[in-house]
């Protein structure tokens, strides 16, 4: 952190993108400190076999390889419990209400077995399209991609459906290594707390070496408007949620120290872009991550997608130890939208 502090977080403009269409303007950044939040024992379980016995059941997975797969079990089960009924007459009313319940299943109108649904059909077409769409068409590229990866970009991104990276910015395999989380956060470095993130950022930028890492910010996010809303005093009302979206408290005492007169739906549009730049000044906590902008192998940019207007803006920093070690607080942000 101390590194981080003697550094100047300078403009920078990435005309080979996009073509900027709105003014510039200037967005306060605070890159690391902005990132900080000042402000009776059980029976040990027996062993069966020499196998553990665990306290969670294992998964029931129903693996779908042919359309009649299911039938001969459903039958089987029915044996067994027609025998299990001669053998033990008093069981007769489970064993027949059971019998009932698995024959009712098995058959449809059709007579035919239930095991498909519109949710594996989605699935299972899915795939063949882009089987045949794509990979099938596209050989060369998915021999390149056995061999191993070298994507350009890490893109932070939220976990909203609505809001996929590669769809939005026709990224294609092997050109981006994705993190998405709730509200596209990145948390200041810590090795305990968030080492899922920190591993990510790790293997991105020392072993893949990519070029850019962008966090994307989107309209009508729900995290956001959760870390506007929470009081945040007192017990939470979440398991994991609350505690997360701390991360960017300082954009939430930025927006509102600045936007206090607006109506909350404002409020979360300006918290939505102030939370990408408490990220981008979280990624300077990362020794790494200075140390590739530093060697200007790496560059950090900040994005918003605007998916009810159809626009998208783009916003990059530059990173460099000033001559007169001093810091320089307010970062002049040139912002491009693409409508």
């Amino acid at each position: 952190m101390s590194h981080c502090a003697m550094s100047t977080i300078n403009s920078c403009l990435v005309s080979q993108l996009i073509t900027p269409t709105s003014a510039h303007s200037r967005v306060a950044l605070r890159p690391v400190a902005s990132a900080r939040l000042n402000n009776s024992t059980p029976t040990p379980p027996s062993l069966i076999r020499n196998e553990p016995v665990f306290a969670a059941p294992a998964p029931i997975i129903h693996p779908l390889l042919r359309e009649d797969m299911g039938k001969d079990s459903y039958e089987e089960a029915i044996a067994a419990l027609q025998k299990l009924l001669s053998e033990k007459g008093e069981l007769g009313p489970v064993a027949a209400a059971k019998i009932g319940e698995i024959t009712a299943e098995l058959q449809t109108a059709d007579g035919s077995a239930t095991l498909n649904s519109e949710s594996v059909e989605k699935l299972k077409n899915g795939f063949i399209h882009f089987k045949r769409e794509k990979y099938e068409k596209q050989p060369g590229l998915y021999t390149e991609l056995a061999r191993g990866q070298s994507p350009t970009y890490m893109v932070f991104a939220c976990s909203d459906s609505r809001v996929c990276p590669s769809h939005v910015l026709n990224l294609h395999p092997g050109e981006a290594f994705m993190v998405r989380n709730i509200a596209n956060m990145v948390p200041a470095y810590d090795k305990t707390k968030y080492s899922g993130v920190g591993a990510a950022i790790e293997y991105a930028v020392l072993h893949l070496k990519v070029k850019e890492i962008v966090v994307i910010g989107h309209s009508a996010c729900g995290g956001i408007k959760g870390l506007m809303s929470f009081p945040f005093e007192g017990p939470s009302s979440t398991d994991f949620i609350e505690d997360w979206v701390k991360i960017c408290l300082p954009a939430k005492a930025k927006v509102l120290a600045d936007h206090a007169d607006k109506p909350f739906g404002d409020q979360c549009a300006q918290c939505e872009k102030e939370a990408v730049n408490v990220s981008l000044g979280n990624l300077l906590s990362y020794p790494f991550v200075r140390e590739g902008l530093v060697n200007k192998t790496l560059a950090l940019k900040g994005g918003y997608y605007d998916f009810v207007k159809g626009s998208f803006e783009l916003w990059g920093l530059e990173f460099g130890l000033s001559p007169s070690l001093s810091v320089k607080d307010v970062a002049t942000i040139l912002h491009w939208k693409l409508m």
